[in-house]
């Protein structure tokens, strides 16, 4: 979610909206999506060869670590699928487009952002070294987050603009003046703190003359947030006299929200409000308008999920989820974060967005690569999947059996359809973990097509990355050639053999067969 201009709004209005804080002493709750991406892109890392993952994940440690120095106890919430509604479809179409444009520039020495591809699982690596309590919600996490926050009446650190709606008991701490790297110690002491910004929304109220809190949620819906953008409110706005113009993007931004925040500022209610934004449209349209604005308005309530449960017992109950009649172990594996939220994905929408990286844009993207195994995890999500066909908000019959997966096309995106692959003798998905070690490993190597035989050989360490190679050797479209070979098996000697500088006197065993392979 985001609310469009409102977090540039607001911190050019700090001395208004904002007050100092030495954080210490205390739990936070942390919005993990925003967090990585914010290591990620703030840290001088390389973004163009594919991630430099060693680096980051002493980033994400040295962050960490700063919060164990102030005695601050973080718990990360994650954001995991899209909601079931499917209403942010456009947003992440939109953002998909951008992403891929960003790409292109990285590709070709440009500037631009994008994540690499398995950042968010370094993150969660790291995490779980620190022993950082974490959730991976069912979908996305802002109610959740907000809910846990007030529960244990502690502080929530984000990017996310959305945050400065909600009625926060302990405030918003933007990650943007959140100075973790700059530890200061309390005068006379030896205690470390770290200053933060803290955003009063007391402070917003009485800015635009008291307005009440309540009003907030509509002025996030009809300024345009991820869930709602409607052209028609455009109409609304110029009706109701907010201006609407400026020079800038910046300028123009700014000027929405203050011209909304002080037009609603004028209302008692938000129902009121409500009806004076209603009697602006046609007949025809209100009654469609009403209930989507309303349906948005109910994302900036209290969340049915209480994390605390999770964090203190282990138990995850989203009624979301849980009315979607998934196997027990696949919704603990999402909570987890052992399951990534591709698999929620495919599971409830039957639809996966796949990720974009820095690529030869010309080429085919390199997720094509990986297509057979993904037409397998379709496959075993089927059996629950055709029960998920009849969950919907309209009831529609059951789907075919098949997949969508957006994925690039050239500099675009393109919505294809992709078929089911059934595995031999496959269970039933709410058994598979009942499956014996034996079975599951002859799953996985008839999915990467390879004989148990070629991996007899290799050290138990190592068949996983060889069998995946040999996958990729008889996937590939253009013939590997040997110094593509020779770097892969560089990799992953690579971690032998610094045990062996970090560990003198334990050797790991390194078969002399492999360094045959790189002369």
């Amino acid at each position: 979610m985001g609310i469009r201009g409102l977090m540039s709004f607001v911190e050019d209005h700090s001395n208004e909206f904002f007050t100092d804080l030495k954080l210490r002493d205390t739990k936070i709750i942390i919005d993990g999506y925003a967090l990585f991406h914010r290591l990620c892109f703030n840290s001088n890392l390389e973004l163009q060869y594919g991630g430099d993952y060693d680096s980051f994940a002493d980033v994400v440690q040295n962050f960490f670590e700063s919060l164990f120095a102030c005695n601050i106890c973080p718990y990360v919430v994650l954001d995991g699928g899209c909601d079931i509604s499917d209403k942010k479809l456009t947003t992440l179409k939109d953002r998909a487009r951008e992403k891929i444009q960003m790409a292109h520039s990285l590709s070709v020495g440009g500037g631009g952002y994008v994540c690499p591809l398995l950042i968010r699982e370094v993150f969660i690596q790291v995490l779980i070294k620190l022993q950082v309590c974490f959730v991976q919600c069912f979908s996305e996490a802002d109610r959740d987050i907000m809910t846990l926050a007030n529960h244990w009446n502690c502080p929530v650190l984000s990017s996310d603009s959305d945050f400065c709606i909600f009625d926060l008991k302990a405030g918003f701490c933007p990650l943007n003046n959140f100075q973790w790297r700059n530890l200061n110690t309390i005068k006379g002491t030896r205690d470390f703190y770290i200053p933060a910004k803290c955003f009063s929304l007391d402070a917003l109220c009485h800015y635009f003359s008291n307005m009440n809190k309540a009003l907030l949620p509509l002025f996030a819906v009809l300024c345009g947030n991820d869930h709602i953008n409607l052209p028609i409110m455009e109409t609304v706005l110029s009706k109701a006299r907010v201006p609407l113009g400026a020079a800038s993007s910046k300028g123009r931004r700014h000027h929405r929200v203050l011209g909304l925040l002080s037009w609603l500022s004028c209302f008692a209610e938000p129902a009121e409000a409500l009806d004076n934004v209603l009697k602006s449209l046609p007949k025809k349209d209100r009654e469609n308008v009403k209930e989507l604005l309303c349906c948005s308005m109910e994302e900036y309530q209290q969340s049915p999920v209480k994390l605390q449960d999770f964090f203190q017992c282990g138990t995850y109950a989203c009624p979301e989820a849980l009315n979607l009649g998934l196997p027990a172990w696949v919704l603990e594996a999402l909570a987890k974060g052992e399951l990534s939220p591709f698999i929620s994905d495919a599971l409830v929408l039957r639809r996966t967005i796949l990720h974009t990286q820095v690529e030869n844009m010309q080429q085919p993207n390199a997720h094509r690569i990986s297509l057979p195994i993904r037409q397998v995890i379709y496959g075993l999500l089927l059996n629950v999947s055709q029960h998920l066909g009849n969950v919907s908000l309209n009831a529609s019959p059951p789907r075919p059996v098949a997949f969508s997966e957006v994925e690039r096309i050239s500099k675009n995106i393109k919505t294809s359809t992709v078929d089911a692959e059934l595995p031999k003798d496959s269970s039933d998905l709410s058994k598979l973990t009942e499956l014996s070690m034996a079975r599951r490993q002859i799953l996985l190597l008839e999915t990467l097509k390879v004989k148990q035989t070629t991996l007899d050989p290799v050290p138990a360490a190592l068949k996983l990355p060889i069998a995946v190679s040999c996958y990729w050797l008889q996937h590939m479209e253009v013939k590997a050639k040997l110094h593509h070979l020779q770097a892969l098996l560089l990799g992953m000697l690579l971690g032998p053999l610094q045990a062996i500088v970090n560990s003198p006197g334990r050797y790991p065993e390194i078969p002399e067969v492999y360094f045959c392979h790189l002369q």
